[in-house]
């Protein structure tokens, strides 16, 4: 619970003020914190939580965007879920014990809500993944307590850097 609020606070607090697509980070937060939880636990994303995000973030935020004070893009968000959601398929494709199948299903939403600010926030969220994903990996081989093969669970980096980027995507939108 307190992840949970200290997400919805960094949310809020970014976004500055009351705008549509804040309801919509405040809704998918609880998921996306619950999704960091049991990867960790179980190295899993399980299907009952992924698929009702990825379809939920992209129909919301067309909601959003009839609203007025909106920051961002349906379009854009919805390229984004497809960018976003081909480029973890094609890693999924090349190395499947690399990067698990749940990764390519949170990819969607994640696209989707990263794409609402624009291709940078995009490139910029799914950048600060990887580099918090290795970052967290390469801590682990130098203190011993992983080889170069060891898996990670890599939902909880996927969230982490798209919340980066949500946060800093609505710090500099201006609706």
């Amino acid at each position: 619970p307190l992840l949970t609020a200290a997400v919805c606070a960094l949310l809020a607090a970014a976004a500055g003020g009351p705008r549509p697509e804040l309801a919509v980070w405040l809704l998918a937060a609880p998921f996306g914190v619950l999704l960091a939880c049991v990867d960790v636990r179980v190295q899993r994303l399980p299907d009952g939580l992924t698929l009702p995000l990825a379809l939920a973030v992209p129909l919301l935020l067309g909601a959003a965007e009839l609203l007025p004070y909106d920051a961002g893009s349906w379009p854009s968000a919805l390229l984004g879920a497809l960018a976003l959601g081909g480029g973890y398929l094609a890693l999924h494709l090349i190395s499947p014990q690399g990067l698990g199948f749940g990764d390519v299903k949170l990819a969607l939403p994640l696209g989707a809500a990263l794409g609402w600010y624009g291709w940078g926030v995009l490139f910029t969220g799914a950048f600060l993944s990887f580099l918090l994903g290795a970052g967290y990996g390469f801590g682990r081989v130098l203190l011993g307590r992983a080889g170069r093969s060891s898996a990670i669970p890599f939902g909880p980096f996927m969230l982490a850097g798209a919340l980066l980027g949500l946060a800093l995507g609505a710090f500099t939108a201006v609706p």
